[in-house]
């Protein structure tokens, strides 16, 4: 058991609080930066998982994006893709709807594609979230070159 940021070996309590409290293994150090950084921006715990999952299969991600109007949760620059975690997808009104439509029309102006992606995914599929997105960029990479 090593942290995924630092590679440090990681006691069985640092483990077991970092699994508890984010669901991934990071030393005290990296879990109390994560935790500062869910209670700046309000980041989901899936967001963390996700981009975790990414830096482990060599994508590399950015956590907290600011585009200029708003942080993104994950930012993928070099193919300028913004991955927003749904947290209270089943309880969408027609105004958070009219938002999120209007969040996609400022990234699409400025070059990002913004996809949306349910936190239950993360949580009980993350190893196929992370393949549909490595497939999305290789897409995006195809229609960049196009361009």
């Amino acid at each position: 058991m090593n942290c995924l940021e630092c590679n440090k070996e990681l006691s069985y309590l640092d483990h077991r609080n970092a699994m508890d409290s984010l669901g991934v293994e990071l030393c005290a150090q990296h879990q109390l930066r994560m935790e500062k950084l869910v209670q700046q921006n309000n980041t989901p715990m899936e967001a963390i998982q996700l981009y975790y999952g990414l830096k482990e299969v060599g994508v590399q991600a950015m956590l907290e994006w600011w585009d200029g109007k708003k942080s993104v949760d994950i930012a993928i620059s070099r193919v300028k893709l913004n991955i927003e975690i749904d947290v209270e997808y089943h309880m969408m009104t027609h105004k958070q709807a009219m938002n999120d439509l209007e969040q996609a029309m400022h990234s699409f102006k400025n070059g990002f594609t913004t996809i949306r992606i349910p936190h239950v995914l993360i949580r009980h599929y993350l190893k196929e979230t992370v393949n549909n997105i490595l497939g999305i960029m290789e897409g995006l990479k195809a229609n960049i070159k196009t361009i």
